[in-house]
């Protein structure tokens, strides 16, 4: 197996400080969240006690002032666990960083430490029950009232949307000008007239609620705009790589742990007379899926790598995210095969695994949208030949 590199001792530290915090506070009850369909705010609390929230925050702003990579190690722990319960990376990785990167001082000396204390959870507010991918299509509008903006539409699919203290809203300012009529607001999740819709029932991340949210007539102050007016879909633009690295990261994890299961299931699983790990297709099936999961995790790393010097773009992003979110679905697929009858039954990880899987070739930008970033990438410098002429046959 190839060596990582990227981590130092103070991140293995921090990693075995993820992995008791796991153990203590998720694995015993994430089975019962899942039925609820929702965690208990009592659980982000524990984890902001415990340093797992926010980690590259500064420490002006309540937070440890830590590098990228101690983020990296609480996504991967949590993937490796097979715990999608709390949602903690949209609630780091996207919210936060809309914070750092775009908010006035007021808002995120006002927002910031409480997200690194998980006593105010965040949430992004973008997707539209007709606008998927599309988000420059949004219809949900903030139209100026005075010193406010008063705010009509609805969301789906929004990650934490029952709990959410503050949301990153995605609407419209201007319907005329298509992407450059989106603007971005923070959203308290008290403001009258913001409704929660149902806690959506999924296939699978059953623990993390996932909702509907109605705006009708929710007026924000005009301060509470996250950079410009007009600005938002630029803004949306300079964190897709970031969003879809953590989204590699998760699957790069995911696809580890599944193949230790399998491993470790099929060499004590017996039948004719001999372990399923006997089985020549067995070896060939994981020794297939470990390689390529070699290959998916030095491509993850190099991605980290890049972006922690400000250096990974888009099209490299997507390509990571393409490529682990399939590996990451056909390993699921393929190791439950080998788990036989047991790997369809709930109780096992592997059926969870499954379940819990399918998401990744959607969020964060459908799989096909990944394919067109890229071909369209492969083909920009590239002018278009006219044909020949053809000269008329005498």
């Amino acid at each position: 197996m190839i060596e990582r590199t990227l981590f130092s001792p103070e991140h293995t530290l921090f990693r075995d400080t993820v992995r008791r915090f796991i153990d203590r506070e998720i694995a015993p009850w994430h089975a019962q969240w899942e039925e609820d369909g929702i965690v208990p705010r009592e659980l982000w609390h524990k984890a902001g006690a415990a340093g797992l929230l926010c980690c590259c925050v500064p420490e002006e702003y309540g937070g440890a002032g830590a590098d990228y990579l101690y983020d990296v190690v609480v996504f991967e722990e949590m993937a490796r666990a097979g715990y999608t319960g709390p949602g903690f990376m949209i609630h780091t990785d996207l919210v936060a960083t809309y914070l750092r990167s775009f908010g006035t001082e007021e808002q995120k000396r006002h927002w910031l430490p409480k997200m690194v204390a998980g006593t105010a959870i965040g949430s992004l507010g973008m997707t539209e029950p007709h606008a998927g991918s599309d988000l420059k299509n949004i219809r949900t509008r903030a139209v100026r009232d005075g010193d406010d903006y008063v705010i009509n539409g609805q969301k789906v699919f929004i990650s934490n949307g029952q709990l959410c203290d503050v949301l990153v809203l995605a609407t419209k300012t201007d319907s005329s000008a298509g992407a450059k009529g989106i603007t971005l607001f923070l959203v308290e999740g008290d403001r009258p007239g913001f409704k929660r819709g149902r806690n959506l029932e999924k296939l699978g991340m059953k623990a993390q609620d996932t909702s509907e949210l109605f705006f009708d007539n929710v007026r924000v102050p005009a301060t509470n705009m996250l950079g410009r007016e007009g600005e938002g879909f630029g803004l949306m633009m300079t964190k897709l790589a970031q969003e879809r690295l953590a989204q590699a990261i998760r699957s790069a994890a995911v696809t580890e742990a599944v193949i230790e299961w399998t491993v470790e299931y099929t060499a004590q699983r017996e039948a004719f007379d001999q372990t399923i790990a006997d089985f020549q297709n067995t070896q060939f099936k994981l020794a297939e899926l470990r390689t390529e999961s070699v290959a998916g995790r030095v491509l993850t790393d190099r991605c980290i790598e890049l972006f922690m010097k400000g250096e990974l773009d888009a099209i490299d992003a997507a390509m990571a995210k393409m490529f682990l979110s399939n590996l990451h679905c056909r390993t699921v697929d393929e190791c439950l095969q080998l788990f036989g009858g047991w790997g369809y039954m709930w109780e096992y990880p592997i059926a969870r695994a499954y379940a819990d899987a399918r998401v990744v070739k959607i969020a964060g930008g459908s799989i096909e949208i990944m394919k067109l970033l890229i071909g369209r990438d492969m083909f920009k410098h590239h002018k278009k030949v006219p044909a020949p002429k053809l000269r008329a046959a005498r």
